[in-house]
């Protein structure tokens, strides 16, 4: 996030490093990324650090319970780290554990705090375009993570769609107004205006989702975004960072946001031995607008501020929302 958190004592972060052994002795807010907070972490032996700040209240969707967003961020976290120890760790930039072993710390009622090394390298941004060799070596990046032996920790992502009774909520209820902030009555004029279209394309989406829960193979690990703002480049070294949303899915929910070609998906067929399914592609493509719409809307539905990240999530919003509605591939 852009926005420093009012309400996160920064002394209280450099007191929850010490669960790591970590001595800070300087810690410089880190003003990226969409959802957490972070900081760069300098210790007493000038050992560097990334930590993230997560807000329990916008995992999954805003004002989720904090204690099923808790159990499921603690799972992705461990999750991560597990692939890294059984060696995955040349793809996964994992947690660190705490002295007890635990890859995410409580950080009062509403926050917790997880530790990263921190890794020298450059990272691209969402929506960007890769070159066919870029994509190449993603591909085979992931092609190497869906082998791996799924640990014990790691979610299932079902095809079920997070947050559709929210949108559900929102189609319906545009016949009155919306309070939370300044964006809520755009929003409701947004929904109400493209609803015709969000409805068939939601009609869209369950029929693919039928589909392909009767024709699914076996599910194997996935990062869940492995767009180019999550990817590393560190010299030689090609890496996947924010584990929030791994979990066990068809590997279809990693490809679509890479392949862009053909020629993509038969590389990523020659690497793996499993022909991608275009059904799966296009469902989990209509999910993923799907699950942000609704994040979006539950976020400008709750009590919200114009920040410079409300303003970023409005843009969001309105690019999802108009997309959907306009959308007659599926």
């Amino acid at each position: 996030m852009r926005e420093r958190p009012a309400d996160i004592d920064e002394t209280g972060i450099r007191h929850s490093l010490r669960e790591w052994g970590i001595d800070a002795v300087r810690s410089d807010y880190a003003p990226v990324g969409f959802g957490d907070h972070h900081w760069h972490v300098l210790d007493a032996g000038c050992r560097r650090w990334f930590v993230t700040v997560a807000d329990l209240d916008h995992k999954e969707h805003c004002g989720a319970d904090r204690a099923a967003a808790l159990d499921g961020l603690r799972r992705a976290m461990d999750t991560a780290a597990a692939l890294a120890e059984d060696g995955g760790s040349g793809t996964v930039v994992a947690p660190s554990r705490t002295v007890r072993g635990r890859t995410v710390h409580r950080l009062g009622d509403r926050y917790t705090i997880s530790v990263f090394p921190f890794v020298e390298g450059e990272t691209g941004h969402f929506g960007q375009d890769l070159a066919a060799e870029e994509r190449g070596r993603v591909i085979d990046l992931l092609a190497e993570l869906h082998r791996q032996t799924p640990p014990a920790a790691v979610a299932d992502r079902s095809l079920q769609l997070p947050g559709r009774h929210r949108l559900a909520a929102a189609l319906a209820g545009t016949g009155r107004p919306w309070a939370g902030g300044p964006y809520a009555e755009p929003a409701r004029r947004l929904v109400a205006a493209n609803a015709p279209g969000l409805r068939r394309r939601l009609a869209a989406f369950y029929r693919l989702a039928e589909q392909v829960g009767l024709g699914a193979g076996t599910p194997v690990v996935t990062h869940g975004e492995p767009h180019p703002g999550n990817l590393l480049w560190a010299g030689r070294r090609l890496l996947l960072v924010d584990w929030d949303t791994v979990g066990l899915a068809l590997p279809e929910r990693d490809l679509w946001l890479v392949a862009a070609t053909s020629a993509d998906l038969d590389r990523y067929a020659g690497r793996s031995g499993r022909v991608p399914d275009p059904a799966a592609l296009a469902f989990y493509r209509l999910r993923w607008d799907f699950s942000d719409a609704a994040e979006f809307l539950a976020c400008f539905r709750a009590p919200h501020d114009r920040t410079s990240d409300t303003e970023r999530a409005w843009s969001g919003f309105g690019d999802t929302v108009r997309r959907l509605a306009a959308d007659d591939s599926a």
